[in-house]
């Protein structure tokens, strides 16, 4: 009979394609995971794995029993979840992502507020970008994700939390003044300091840009920084290297740096909304639902 052991070590070889790296996600040896393979290829009377020095290949039906392989985990996760969280919300475990844009302004405020709202809740956090945590949510490895939508992913549900809208963060010695609203097309694109490919916010930012009527082509810029967090792109900008779109979530923290300042653009604000992701067949939804209360509540009284 196949076992749910042999289909998660199946999906972490799929995930690592080296037995040793899968081994050690499942903290088991490789040799008994090399068996546990071996022993799901015999039942099922197929070869899932082309084995080669070094290195790990799935065959096409390898694959494609993989990925079935993930939606029966990811089942089996939402039955006991059923099971154990029916009697009160927000009990146990739960496993949340959070895009790396919003973690350092928005965990703060909610962390202490679910602590002692639901002292029961035993949180785990996974901070990375929109792809991973999609990927993370639909294999069972998250319950939910903190991210912008939309998302356009037909086995994901997300409830909106709030909305962010973004300022335009200059250097200090910028001569326009705070109390003045700044038009999209006097925005220099050629000093705009944007975060890497594939954070959301990068694509978020370079999207606003397409809609400025005039002006250096979107998303060309002076810069050949590349910046993983946005912090390290508020430091570029204190500077004096260039300007950058920042969430307004982002800005009661980055505000202690005198060396910088914000500006308000024209209406209608560019923005991105906020919102919690879910495996659409999710048990927890009473959760999901508490959680995001708590999100609204603590964003509403710090004013964002």
């Amino acid at each position: 009979m196949v076992t749910l052991r042999q289909l998660r070590y199946l999906a972490a070889l799929a995930r690592h394609c080296h037995f040793g790296r899968a081994a050690e996600a499942c903290a088991i040896t490789q040799p008994a995971l090399s068996m546990q393979i071996r022993e799901l290829e015999q039942f099922l009377g197929v070869t899932l794995v082309e084995r080669r020095p070094g290195e790990v290949l799935l065959t096409e039906l390898g694959r494609e029993i993989s990925r079935r392989a993930e939606d029966v985990l990811a089942s089996a996760r939402d039955l006991v979840d059923f099971a154990r969280h029916r009697a009160s919300p927000l009990t146990g475990r739960l496993t949340l992502g959070i895009i790396p844009s919003l973690a350092p302004y928005l965990l703060p405020r909610i962390l202490p507020a679910l602590q002692s709202k639901f002292p029961e809740l035993q949180l785990e956090l996974r901070e990375t970008q929109t792809r991973l945590l999609v990927e993370e949510i639909k294999g069972g490895a998250l319950d939910a994700a903190m991210l912008a939508l939309p998302l356009g992913e037909p086995d994901i549900d997300t409830l909106e939390l709030f909305n962010d809208l973004f300022l335009l963060a200059v250097p200090a010695s910028d001569p326009r003044s705070c109390e003045r609203r700044v038009a999209a097309q006097d925005i220099d694109q050629s000093r705009l300091i944007l975060l890497e490919d594939g954070h959301c916010l990068r694509d978020q930012a370079l999207a606003f840009c397409a809609t400025i009527p005039r002006g250096p082509t979107p998303g060309a810029t002076g810069m050949t920084f590349g910046a993983s967090s946005l912090a390290t792109v508020m430091q570029m900008v204190a500077g004096g290297y260039g300007v950058t779109l920042i969430p307004q979530i982002a800005a009661d923290v980055e505000a202690r740096d005198s060396r910088v300042k914000f500006l308000r653009l024209e209406e209608p604000q560019p923005g991105r909304s906020i919102g919690l992701a879910f495996r659409r067949t999710s048990p927890r939804k009473a959760d999901f639902e508490a959680l995001g209360d708590v999100v609204k509540d603590c964003v509403a009284t710090n004013g964002s």
